[in-house]
């Protein structure tokens, strides 16, 4: 069995789900959550979950290698759920194509630094899209850059306002990105 550790920075809907998936499969299993918030949600939903959560710093991120570390020690897999920090190479480069994240639109339209929750559904708004979705990736060096693994669409109307769009891709994330994770993590056991 496969050993996931999620990293988060907010609420922790995509985690909790992502979890709750994994508690009844045998492919893997969500053994720590890594947050950069230290008053973030997703502590309380790890804890109902009895789920293992750890607050980390900046440096021991960026600097030191003690999240490396800790990552070399007890993951198999990483997966971003809601992470808004760029993952350092050196974690990539010790886990190469074994990071995936999810973004909230259809890249590469309205990917990049500063593009995350509700300044991409401000901008899918302001720009008349009439579709928009997520994308599940790969994780590089760059931010939303890495190769794409699946994207869903939905349609928007004129009416939606970003909250709405948000509401909509909340349905996407939730419905989608447990079973593509679990889909990549057979794909590499094969």
């Amino acid at each position: 069995m496969k050993r996931i550790i999620v990293f988060a920075s907010g609420s922790g809907t995509n985690a909790e789900n992502i979890i709750k998936f994994f508690n009844h499969t045998k492919t893997a299993k969500v053994t720590n959550v890594l947050c950069n918030n230290e008053h973030a949600k997703v502590f309380d939903r790890c804890k109902k979950l009895n789920t293992n959560s750890l607050h980390f710093k900046k440096d021991d991120f960026f600097k030191e290698d003690t999240v490396l570390n800790f990552l070399k020690e007890q993951a198999d897999f990483i997966v971003l759920a809601g992470f808004l920090w760029k993952i350092p190479e050196k974690i990539i480069d010790a886990f190469p194509n074994k990071i995936i994240n999810i973004h909230p639109a259809l890249l590469p339209k309205y990917g990049g630094k500063g593009m995350y929750g509700m300044n991409v559904h401000k901008a899918v708004k302001e720009n008349k899209e009439t579709e928009t979705g997520i994308t599940i990736h790969y994780v590089n060096a760059n931010y939303d850059e890495g190769a794409i693994i699946f994207q869903a669409k939905t349609a928007l109307n004129e009416e939606d306002s970003p909250e709405k769009i948000a509401e909509k891709i909340h349905i996407l994330e939730q419905q989608y990105f447990p079973r593509v994770i679990e889909d990549v993590i057979l794909e590499i056991n094969e």
